[in-house]
């Protein structure tokens, strides 16, 4: 990083400190190793804030195939939940609450697709977008708990069921409050 000049995307020091642990799946010295770790994270953190194509990532980062790749590996680890988990957790803390909350908040919302998005698109006729729904969990606080996609089309109360489960499995089964709105 130090020979290009920074993106705003890129993660301050104190973020590193934070994020480095989870992201280190091999040994820093390992031979499949051949981009700063730093660096690839930034690349991935790029695409995410700038909505880009993979392709499109600028030449002064790692290539957009290592950065993928990587992006790939992590997911299919789960370091990310580790990380939103460990940083809800340290969150709740520092608010004065327990770990693990005792009430969650169900909600979702409908987003306008593109035509990219072909079948995953619905349409919501309350909302008249055509696209997808967003049907998220969250505790008091508003630390995300548990999210699920699905057509615009689709009701919220077909999604209760399945967003209760992975909130209970997210916070051992610590859940014992929901609010909802009407839907």
């Amino acid at each position: 990083m130090a020979t290009r000049k920074p993106y705003p995307s890129d993660v301050s020091d104190e973020e590193w400190a934070f994020v480095a642990p989870y992201l280190a799946l091999v040994r820093e010295d390992a031979s499949q190793r051949s981009h700063d770790l730093r660096e690839v994270f930034n690349g991935l953190s790029w695409v995410v804030r700038t909505g880009s194509p993979w392709r499109y990532m600028p030449h002064d980062l790692p290539p957009w195939e290592a950065v993928y790749q990587q992006a790939r590996r992590w997911f299919w680890a789960g370091v990310f939940e580790a990380m939103v988990h460990d940083l809800r957790v340290l969150l709740r803390l520092s608010a004065g609450r327990a770990s693990d909350p005792t009430a969650a908040i169900l909600a979702s919302r409908s987003l306008r697709s593109t035509p990219e998005s072909g079948s995953r698109g619905g349409y919501d006729g309350a909302k008249r977008k055509k696209g997808s729904k967003v049907h998220a969990a969250v505790d008091t606080l508003g630390h995300l708990l548990a999210m699920r996609i699905s057509p615009a089309n689709e009701q919220e109360r077909e999604y209760v069921g399945e967003l209760a489960q992975a909130v209970q499995e997210v916070t051992g089964e610590s859940v014992e409050l929901a609010y909802v709105d009407q839907g």
